[in-house]
């Protein structure tokens, strides 16, 4: 298909940022979305390559997925452009067209290498893949107390100096920050994300109640995977679980495999902070797309089943979980609708990271990120960037 031509998705019920259209068509056009209308309205022209299908198939942004680790035995601290052509290549098939590299708790070195990788990356990046539009640096600066699958030998104290020496090395791409604000310099750090419009992310915390409310005067607007690696919900301290419930400054993260919480605690979460707040996220590891066995995460071996990936422990150690599964399983545990589901993975994100001008719904002028899904929500084909990146084979 040549430069001029035009992609129209015809025939379709489209998820548009104002409206639904039960028999609608999308137009894109240079990386665009051209041309958004109902069926009768549209005006073919000589270049236009039509993909006509039926009202049951459903048209939605694509995904941003601001918390994930890895996929096909790729992980964004392997350090290397592969990692991350690998995950931005396989992460269509599932229905995202925009990531943060997510980094872990490491030594020193392997962050800044990890970041190093990720910001050359970034910058060079080509439109046919899943594109990666940030990072997001989850630890070392985390509760000892509440470490989860992070290593523990490599947590260390909020450090605004050390901090910038990153984001330098990153090249100005971190664009989200999960830290324990109770920790000595916490809030300083908040502060510093706030003011440099970096997200801080309460996660991996011990906080009380009171203390998240601290972060929230210090700058800080979201909260990691809620549930998970936080102080919970006490009738006499709310704790951070109590925090995400009750505080609209807050965007907050969800895993939705049933796992790292039981599809109640799905419910009541969204039940209590709505899709107006709530963002889908994966999670994932290098094992998602691979089959069963033992991956390294950190350094440290993770067995992975059809479902589950675990430390020796038996500690939760990340997910397998792909964002399809996530939209599936949401809408199964909480009877939202899909048009929830599109705040929740495309619009919630790209507002938080500041992309909705470009990103995140379907609207003339914005990107054209697109996905199709069929009438069971498998994903049919993802577009990024105007460019077909995956299609189901029949």
């Amino acid at each position: 298909m040549d430069t001029h031509s035009s992609i129209i998705i015809y025939n379709v019920t489209v998820y548009s940022e104002n409206q639904t259209l039960k028999n609608g068509y999308i137009k894109l056009t240079n990386k665009k979305i051209t041309e958004i209308g109902e069926t009768h309205q549209y005006v073919r022209q000589p270049n236009d390559h039509v993909i006509e299908l039926s009202p049951s198939y459903k048209v939605i942004p694509g995904a941003i997925d601001v918390h994930i680790h890895g996929v096909n035995n790729a992980d964004a601290m392997d350090g290397t452009a592969e990692a991350l052509k690998t995950m931005a290549r396989t992460l269509p098939k599932e229905g995202t067209t925009s990531f943060l590299a997510t980094t872990m708790t490491q030594s020193n070195e392997a962050i800044e290498k990890a970041l190093r990788n990720a910001g050359a990356y970034i910058e060079e990046q080509t439109d046919a893949d899943a594109e990666v539009v940030g990072i997001h640096l989850e630890g070392p600066f985390i509760s000892p107390k509440r470490a989860g699958a992070q290593p523990p030998t490599h947590i260390q104290d909020p450090n605004v100096a050390l901090f910038q020496e990153w984001q330098k090395a990153a090249g100005g791409h971190i664009k989200l920050v999960t830290l324990a604000p109770e920790q000595p310099n916490g809030l300083a750090l908040t502060s510093y994300l706030k003011e440099t419009n970096v997200v801080a992310s309460i996660g991996h915390s011990d906080s009380t109640y009171d203390q998240v409310g601290e972060a929230i005067e210090a700058g800080a607007s979201h909260i990691t995977h809620l549930y998970n690696g936080m102080r919970g919900l006490h009738h006499r301290e709310p704790g951070v679980l109590g925090a995400a419930y009750l505080r609209d400054e807050l965007f907050v993260e969800l895993i939705t495999d049933g796992i790292h919480c039981r599809p109640e605690m799905v419910k009541l979460a969204y039940d209590q902070i709505t899709s107006e707040r709530m963002i889908l996220i994966t999670d994932s590891l290098r094992a998602k797309w691979l089959k069963n066995g033992t991956y390294d995460l950190g350094g440290q071996p993770v067995h992975v089943n059809d479902t589950t990936a675990t430390l020796a422990d038996g500690t939760l150690a990340g997910s397998i979980l792909k964002m399809n599964d996530a939209i599936k399983n949401t809408m199964s545990f909480t009877n939202c609708s899909l048009e929830d589901i599109v705040k929740m993975t495309a619009e919630n994100p790209a507002k938080q990271l500041n992309l909705f001008d470009t990103k995140g719904s379907i609207k003339i002028g914005k990107d054209a990120d697109i996905v199709v899904l069929n009438e069971n929500l498998d994903v049919e084909m993802t577009f990024c960037r105007g460019t077909l990146s995956f299609k189901k084979e029949d």
